[in-house]
């Protein structure tokens, strides 16, 4: 049975267009954080820590105007995932970050994606769990204490951004187990 998935954009549903505001920061992100413009760094970060705000901020007005959709629940977590991913290609590239650690973080996100896809074929909703939720601020933390060098935490040699991005892996981790686990029921249904 083929997926298919019908989308309604209302151009009034402003918890979609904040999710397509995210997906538009990644690109400009990208460029601030890879392009040697003065304060590019910064301003990288800038768009980051603007950008996984506003995570958060689709979710409250989708549930508060009671405004949540197919569009909504698609492509926030997949706005999530491109920052994510986004970010953590570029910190490789710059040799801020292991490429093991990137690599397990967007392998979870690849596997969760294909169970959820699989879960959608079938009918079934997903909900995300606290550990999922962990998983996300953890991986901002991370990757914000990376951009912007470790400060304050540098000051005192105390290495605050590589405990956060060993902590990120494993609730990362942690994460897609729990999800999988949890959610067991669904490989029955695999033929």
């Amino acid at each position: 049975m083929p997926l298919t998935m019908t989308w309604q954009v209302s151009p009034v549903n402003l918890a979609n267009r904040i999710t397509l505001v995210r997906i538009l920061l990644v690109p400009l992100f990208v460029v601030l954080l890879t392009t040697n413009i003065p304060y590019g760094e910064y301003l990288a970060t800038f768009v980051f820590i603007i950008a996984a705000s506003t995570d958060r901020l689709d979710g409250y007005f989708a549930r508060k105007r009671n405004e949540i959709t197919e569009f909504g629940k698609f492509m926030d977590p997949l706005a999530d995932k491109l920052l994510i991913t986004a970010a953590l290609i570029c910190l490789v590239e710059k040799g801020k970050i292991s490429s093991i650690i990137s690599i397990i973080i967007i392998s979870r996100e690849f596997i969760i994606t294909g169970f959820r896809t699989i879960a959608v074929s079938k009918g079934v909703v997903l909900a995300a769990s606290w550990w999922g939720k962990l998983k996300t601020v953890t991986q901002i933390v991370a990757v914000v204490s990376v951009l912007i060098n470790n400060f304050p935490f540098s000051l005192v040699a105390f290495p605050f951004d590589q405990l956060a991005v060993y902590l990120a892996t494993v609730t990362t981790i942690i994460s897609g187990f729990d999800y999988i686990y949890k959610n067991r029921k669904l490989f029955n249904t695999i033929q």
